[in-house]
């Protein structure tokens, strides 16, 4: 097939092969812009991939705790009929299950130490249905039996008190009860049966879990004061609470994961984008290195131009042969950074170690930070935009330069050859 002369000699402006005089001047021009777009669509590839990593560790260790949606009696009492509850949630086609529970306030105490907690009374049997973290007990769980008083403790929770499986702490309930001494807080001795570590810290260091029946009791509850929720698809939690919110009878509050941590996926968002348009600057700085190769490869080709125009190519064939070759450019820089950006996102796990043993050091010490390998996830929602900006910034830098060649008068051109 033909192809226009406009191509041909836009992608042999592109490609020059002399290793001397102004052309090969202009193809190292040329080639530095190529690898300025190219590593500027990498790093915003790969630096958004590692950060939706991140975005997805920490979420999926937080509601391995937290119920993709929870239903609360609207005064903090128990509900009035939570079978009645549970059973309208069921019908919504996107819950997968549902576990009563009890969530209320109190102190630890074991010798010295004391530490506040946030106690959830839970159903052994239903619990794991709902919370990947209760899943993962085993035996522990199996240890809350009703009447047994036992308790699991977040691990960070249970090394500041001092206890491991097997110890005892004490409740305080915040409530307490009269007597003719006064009021008195309730009290009681609790077996550690085990604990967890979920991987988030703020679990991890103030929850504690009780079987469902001895929260009742210890808290003078009478029956479960809320209901968590497990959905097929956790992205449509907040739309699912929405819905339950016309439909579910009684005074009843309903939280989704999106809202409970709200403050914490906002921060992301913003930070991401931030992000994006600091690293987009990058690509547009090297995009726009396309506007002084082009215009020197202009001034350069004047009379390769003029020689054009005298044997009859129009100003628009002029100027489209200059927005093909700063195309190619952007094209081609764009395709290799894409390359670059995908291959190192999805093997960040095998790269990131290896730097590590070659200057032996720890980018993410597991003591410090939640996770010690840098997660990386690339999503197309953040692929095809960084890929569409780019080839279009790419565009835009050839427009002024193209239009330039464009005015060229052949006369003047080669009144100096």
């Amino acid at each position: 097939m033909q192809l226009p002369f406009e191509w041909v000699l836009g992608w042999r402006y592109t490609r020059t092969s002399r290793t001397t005089g102004n052309d090969a001047f202009l193809s190292f021009i040329s080639g530095a812009s190529m690898l300025g777009i190219a590593l500027g669509v990498a790093a915003l590839i790969i630096v958004l991939s590692v950060m939706n990593g991140f975005q997805k560790e920490v979420r999926d260790r937080m509601l391995a705790v937290v119920a993709h949606i929870e239903l609360l009696s609207a005064d903090g009492a128990a509900l009035p009929d939570v079978r009645s509850t549970i059973a309208q949630a069921m019908a919504h086609p996107q819950v997968a299950a549902a576990a009563p529970f009890i969530a209320a306030q109190a102190l630890l105490v074991r010798a010295d130490g004391t530490q506040g907690a946030i106690v959830r009374g839970i159903d052994p049997v239903r619990e794991p249905q709902v919370a990947d973290m209760a899943a993962g007990l085993g035996t522990a769980l199996h240890g809350l039996q009703a009447g047994g008083y036992g308790v699991v403790l977040g691990s960070e929770l249970a090394r500041r008190l001092g206890v491991e499986a097997g110890g005892r702490v004490t409740l305080v309930s915040p409530g307490g009860q009269m007597t003719p001494a006064g009021v008195v807080p309730r009290i009681k001795q609790m077996t550690v049966v085990g604990t967890f570590d979920s991987g988030h810290f703020e679990y991890d260091s103030a929850l504690a879990l009780l079987h469902i029946d001895d929260a009742a009791r210890i808290f003078r509850i009478a029956g479960p004061s809320g209901v968590r929720l497990r959905l097929h698809d956790l992205h449509r939690a907040h739309v699912v609470a929405q819905q339950l919110q016309q439909t579910l009878t009684g005074p009843l509050r309903i939280s989704d994961w999106t809202r409970q941590n709200r403050t914490w996926f906002i921060a992301v968002q913003v930070e991401k984008r931030m992000m994006f348009l600091i690293l987009t600057l990058i690509v547009a700085v090297a995009a726009f290195n396309l506007v002084s190769s082009l215009v020197m490869t202009v001034n350069d080709k004047r009379s390769e131009i003029a020689i054009l125009r005298t044997l009859g190519a129009s100003p628009a064939s002029v100027m489209g042969i200059f927005v093909v070759q700063g195309a190619l450019v952007g094209v081609l820089g764009t395709l290799s950074g894409l390359a670059l950006g995908l291959g190192v996102a999805w093997n960040i796990d095998v790269i990131v170690p290896a730097i590590e043993r070659l200057f032996d050091a720890h980018f993410l010490p597991q003591e410090i930070y939640l996770i010690h390998q840098m997660p990386s996830d690339p999503q197309a929602g953040d692929i095809v935009p960084i890929t569409l900006i780019s080839l279009a910034l790419a565009f835009v830098a050839t427009l002024y330069p193209s239009w330039r060649a464009s005015q060229v008068d052949p006369a003047q051109a080669l009144r100096h050859e």
